[in-house]
């Protein structure tokens, strides 16, 4: 059987985040290929992890900078080492090559972090995106040291083949994956069943916190001004103090914790709003707005690479003035509402197709023992010196922890 290990940076939480989901999503193509499946985690577990074993995957714990994985690695030998996110590669992908060097190296950005941290910056410094930062050396190498790296945003493909000059057979694009018969909900409620607006998102994620400051500080009392019945409810888990303290009834802007089924939740609501400012690959909450029939108020970073030019799931503005004016039309607007509505099933199957990105996966990977014949000799070069010198210097680093760490 052929075996698949994933080494994750956390355990997934598919109710709290969109990172959670969306590698149950791609281990469930491995599965259905006929891979067995290893998650390993060196993290501590939290009340939203997932039971992996109630989806026949098999939970390893493992330590960080610890030569107990070297054994590990060598008994197990597996086809595929899937790394979740390149912070992993970083630290374990040395030791898979010293001990079982056969294995195919695989990596699921999730987003660029690089990406997301420089349009941070841009945004509280008011200057201008740049792509090159510490970030960026460090993840950029994590790709090159990779056979493939999993994409979830084409806009996030483009950058690294036009701005870095990764080898396009080296990277493979894969949205969230939508199933018609998973995530089913009954019959979307109605326009004049819904009421209020919404916003969700793990608040720990530094895009979510921002653009809900950002909401109460900018949009929200332009809203409450013309709409002054109406409240806008914000969850999410891992709320903080600083988002608690937010809560104010007599302005309708109601914090409401986290919501254990997103979709069911979603579907209560007119309208979600997602006035993101800063951020990277693709949103979750626009994802599962999708399920609820429930239309997006996006900014132009919410909206990124969920639809790729086709037909948009509600509106995109970054204009406070205009974006304002927007909610409240569409919010009012019963013929329109109701028409984006009724157009999510069909947004879905266009842009998500479980079927056709699982058959694109696993072609990529069943290519890529041919993937030193197609780079170039001066490519293939480069690789091996990136690898040599990286791959040393978390080597030996790690070893020197690992020494320290038994003697003490």
């Amino acid at each position: 059987m052929k075996k698949l290990l994933v080494i994750g940076k956390n355990w997934p939480e598919p109710q709290t985040t969109a990172a959670g989901y969306r590698i149950l999503q791609l281990l469930e193509v491995f599965q259905e290929d006929g891979y067995q499946v290893i998650f390993s985690c060196a993290g501590f577990k939290s009340a939203y992890s997932v039971d992996l074993g109630a989806l026949d995957i098999i939970e390893k714990e493992i330590l960080l900078n610890d030569s107990s994985f070297d054994q590990y690695i060598k008994e197990l030998r597996p086809d595929i080492v899937l790394y979740d996110r390149f912070m992993t590669e970083e630290q374990y992908s040395w030791r898979v090559k010293d001990n079982s060097p056969d294995t195919l190296h695989i990596l699921d950005t999730e987003d660029l972090h690089f990406l997301r941290k420089a349009r941070e910056v841009a945004v509280k410094n008011g200057t201008d995106v740049s792509f090159y930062n510490d970030a960026a050396i460090r993840e950029i190498a994590a790709i090159y040291r990779c056979d493939l790296s999993i994409i979830i945003s084409k806009v996030e493909h483009d950058v690294l083949i036009n701005s870095f000059d990764i080898p396009v057979n080296k990277l493979v694009y894969i949205p969230f994956l939508y199933k018609d018969d998973k995530l089913k909900i009954s019959l979307p409620k109605s326009f004049n069943e819904r009421s209020n607006f919404v916003m969700i998102g793990n608040s720990l994620h530094q895009p979510n916190y921002d653009s809900i400051l950002y909401l109460k500080t900018e949009i929200w009392p332009q809203i409450r001004k013309q709409l002054p019945d109406v409240e806008v409810h914000i969850y999410g888990a891992y709320q903080n103090q600083s988002i608690e303290q937010l809560h104010n009834l007599k302005q309708g802007f109601i914090v409401k914790g986290f919501a254990t089924n997103a979709i069911k939740t979603l579907q209560e609501y007119r309208l979600l709003l997602a006035p993101l400012r800063f951020g990277a690959g693709l949103k979750g909450k626009i994802f599962d707005a999708l399920h609820a029939a429930t239309p997006v108020a996006m900014s132009q970073i919410a909206a990124e690479g969920m639809f790729n030019g086709k037909q948009e799931f509600g509106f995109t503005e970054d204009d406070i003035d205009a974006y304002v004016g927007k909610v409240i039309s569409l919010y009012q607007n019963l013929r329109k509402w109701q028409e984006l509505s009724d157009s999510s099933s069909k947004i879905l199957e266009n842009n998500y197709s479980h079927s056709a990105f699982a058959k694109a996966l696993l072609f990529k990977i069943s290519s890529l023992t041919n993937v030193n014949n197609a780079l170039s000799s001066k490519d293939d070069f480069f690789i091996k010196m990136l690898n040599f010198h990286s791959n040393s210097r978390y080597k030996y680093l790690s070893k020197w922890i690992d020494l320290k760490n038994n003697s003490d």
